[in-house]
């Protein structure tokens, strides 16, 4: 086990206010979700007494921004396990075939869904007919939290287990091209389904209800405590393999729920949220610019901050072009993407 260093006045001080700061800037992003609307920021004056105001309040703004901090905080605990299992400061949840497997679970659904319309439009049963109403059924949440699951089951047995981290990432990197690859055939052959894939894609906050804040909560509640429990492997791999088996930690066990906990995490925000871009990458990014801290905090304040980025970007997305919505995926890679930018450009060109 890692020696504990003790923690200089200055340093805890930091932390504090970091802590004040996220806290802070999420209850101003959640008053302020309750009041963005289709017009802009515009708090509806007597939604108490008023039954459609108050379903707009409760039933709609409200799950919407609280399952996009939600979601954020997944992605930014999966960016922060992930740069910390690969020891690498620009990998992202991405990276192990989820987002790739999410994407061609959803077009097989779309593509079965059109499949069985035009066998009924023909008015004969196409083949396997009963096999692509089934999969037609799924539907799009079900079937991108499994896809998600099946490109990181993928990776793991094209990788062997989680034991070699470089044939890890390689794997992952071979997998989400070759499902890709899959989801653009199965566009090709089936069209109709190219307008929802691009939707899924580019990510949306819009279809957020309270059963998404359910499934994201219990999720985020299941991963934070385990992933902040067995953080102390990651502070081990930060001194290299040899130094992390020295300690006399189970590194394969404890990689194979770390890659799990990505694997959950990752799968819970994609299957609710469709592809949203670099909020896993930039989070850690800001975590670790802040303070300076073991991982069990810097996962917590990792998905903190990750909650606080998508929420900020959804609440762009609904009022930036007000009554028009933008995909958020689209503002968050445009926000980190610049940010990176200014990153390295600062840094000479040195993440």
């Amino acid at each position: 086990m890692p020696v504990p260093v003790p923690v200089p006045e200055s340093e805890r001080r930091r932390r504090r206010l970091g802590t004040g700061a996220l806290v802070l800037l999420g209850l101003a992003a959640l008053v302020a979700g309750l009041a963005a609307g289709s017009e802009g920021f515009q708090w509806p004056g007597g939604w108490a007494a008023d039954d459609g105001l108050r379903i707009i309040v409760f039933e709609i703004r409200l799950p919407r921004t609280l399952g996009a901090w939600l979601v954020g905080a997944l992605l930014g605990l999966a960016g922060a396990i992930a740069q910390g299992l690969f020891r690498n400061p620009l990998a992202d949840p991405y990276l192990l075939g989820t987002a790739a497997g999410a994407s061609v679970a959803v077009v097989a659904v779309l593509a079965a869904g059109s499949a069985v319309t035009a066998g009924v439009a023909l008015g004969g049963a196409t083949p396997f007919a009963g096999l692509l109403r089934a999969l037609a059924e799924v539907g799009i949440v079900v079937a991108a939290f499994a896809g998600a699951l099946l490109g990181m089951g993928l990776t793991l047995s094209l990788a062997r287990g989680a034991r070699h981290t470089p044939r890890l990432l390689l794997a992952g990197v071979v997998v989400g091209v070759m499902l890709m690859a899959v989801g653009d055939l199965l566009t090709t052959a089936f069209p109709q389904a190219l307008r929802a894939r691009q939707g899924f894609l580019l990510g949306s906050t819009a279809y957020l209800g309270w059963s998404s804040v359910a499934w994201l909560a219990a999720g985020l509640l299941v991963a934070l405590p385990l992933a902040w429990r067995i953080a102390r492997v990651l502070d081990a791999l930060a001194l290299g393999e040899d130094g992390a088996l020295s300690l006399g930690l189970d590194l394969d066990r404890l990689r194979l729920i770390l890659v799990s906990l990505l694997a959950l995490s990752t799968g819970l925000a994609v299957s609710q949220a469709g592809l949203v871009a670099f909020v896993g990458l930039v989070a850690p990014h800001i975590v670790r610019r802040s303070v300076t801290a073991p991982h069990g905090v810097l996962l917590v304040a990792s998905a903190a901050t990750g909650g606080v980025l998508l929420l900020a970007a959804d609440l762009a997305a609904r009022t930036v072009a007000a009554p028009q919505e933008l995909p958020v995926g689209v503002l968050t890679a445009v926000i980190g993407g610049g940010y990176l930018l200014r990153l390295l450009q600062r840094s000479g060109g040195r993440a």
